[in-house]
């Protein structure tokens, strides 16, 4: 049997020379004749090959055949990958949402934005809308007089945002002023952009009337450029001041000027926030005015601030009184003559029958009480008109001492406690 193999074996390699030799003698004469038969003789090569037991080699030219089909795909079109390509960072940061470029304060994308969206969603304070309204009518008289020129003012916008994405998104150069609400016991941001503070110092040190935006040159403000920078800033949040009055009364002070984002953390990063935006537009110049709260600073006033007017705040209205009082004085009330009021154990009550006597301690003449619900108005007499029984007044009716305003601060403190 070991022969035999021999024989084989060397049959098999005498075969496989005298296909390599007529695949050189094909390729020879194919150069001139051309291709039109190739793959006939290919499907008939191939054929013999299985037939002669070459699989090896059928698999060995068709991984050469995969391979060249798979290098000649990434040099046509490098952008027909497969589906096993592998992301590089930046795709994956853009997938993700948290690119660099991409992070700013009004939120970022991808997964990250849905992650976001329960943190910072914006609840809606209509009241807060009203004060910056009237804020926005009292800042417009209030610049124009401190710069002696045109100055109008506009609310861009009203948002929530995290503190955190909020500071790392303001350009520099920028002023931040950080005040302080007493009544509240927390703090604000004032945020005075680059072309806004320029354009202020321009004004308030002589500048052009009506010139263009002066060259940003990169260089750190002076203590005079801050302290007067700080001077519209104590107008801005003294209008502020007013426009909270009807609701609340609370006075903000500037604690500091600072121009680093991050000396000016008032909370922390995570920490929601509402930011206002205005604009100041001075006959061409001017530039962004944010005014930032935390929500942990408006918290002692936000029920306050989720109404949708002021109510009693803005004065009492006569129709409605005059309205309520008609009504009260048609209304209907029951009145309840008291002869005595006694205790007695629950077991004499569960005994009384029909013919039993209840004794009191009363005589014919003493006074009865007149009583509505449970107030006690005054005490009469019982007597006879006509065919029917009657009480006549004895003393006179009794009034309450609660004033409204006594009724209000009462029902107040019972609310917060």
């Amino acid at each position: 049997m070991a022969d035999d193999d021999d024989i084989a074996g060397g049959g098999d390699d005498a075969m496989d020379d005298d296909w390599a030799a007529a695949l050189a003698e094909q390729g020879a004469s194919g150069g001139g004749s051309g291709g039109s038969e190739d793959p006939a003789l290919a499907d008939e090569w191939g054929a013999a090959l299985a037939e002669q037991g070459s699989a090896a080699a059928v698999s060995d030219m068709a991984a050469e055949w995969a391979t060249m089909i798979d290098e000649s795909t990434d040099d046509d079109s490098p952008d027909m990958a497969g589906a096993d390509r592998i992301l590089n960072q930046d795709e994956i940061d853009q997938l993700l949402g948290f690119s660099l470029h991409e992070l700013s304060a009004s939120g970022a994308g991808g997964i990250r934005a849905i992650v976001d969206s329960g943190v910072v969603s914006y609840e809606r304070l209509p009241m807060l809308e009203i004060i910056f309204d009237r804020m926005v009518r009292l800042l417009s008289t209030s610049l124009r007089n401190f710069f002696q020129d045109n100055v109008e003012v506009t609310l861009d916008n009203i948002r929530s945002v995290r503190f955190g994405d909020y500071l790392n998104s303001i350009p520099l150069p920028v002023q931040l002023a950080v005040f302080r609400a007493e009544a509240w016991e927390n703090s604000g941001l004032v945020t005075i952009e680059s072309n806004l503070a320029y354009s202020t110092l321009d004004l308030l040190l002589g500048g052009k009337r009506g010139s263009q935006d002066t060259r940003l040159d990169g260089r750190p403000f002076t203590t005079i450029e801050m302290q007067l920078v700080k001077r519209m800033v104590e107008i801005v949040l003294g209008d502020l001041q007013v426009s909270f009055a009807p609701i609340a009364n609370v006075e903000f002070e500037v604690d500091r000027i600072e121009t680093n984002p991050r000396f000016a953390t008032i909370t922390r990063p995570a920490n929601a926030a509402i930011l206002i935006d205005l604009k100041l537009d001075m006959e061409g110049r001017g530039g962004l005015l944010q005014i930032l709260f935390p929500y942990a600073t408006i918290e002692p006033i936000r029920d306050l601030l989720l109404q949708s007017f002021m109510g009693e705040k803005l004065g009492r209205d006569a129709v409605w009184e005059g309205h309520l009082a008609t009504e009260i004085w048609q209304s209907d009330f029951e009145v309840k003559a008291v002869l005595q009021e006694m205790r007695v154990p629950l077991k004499n009550v569960m005994k009384l029958e029909v013919g039993d006597t209840l004794m009191f301690d009363a005589k014919p003449s003493d006074l009865v009480t007149l009583q509505c619900g449970d107030w006690r108005l005054t005490q009469g007499r019982v007597g006879r008109y006509e065919d029917k029984i009657a009480v006549q007044i004895a003393r006179p009716m009794r009034r309450a001492r609660t004033t409204l305003a006594a009724f209000e601060a009462s029902a107040k403190n019972q609310s917060e406690a």
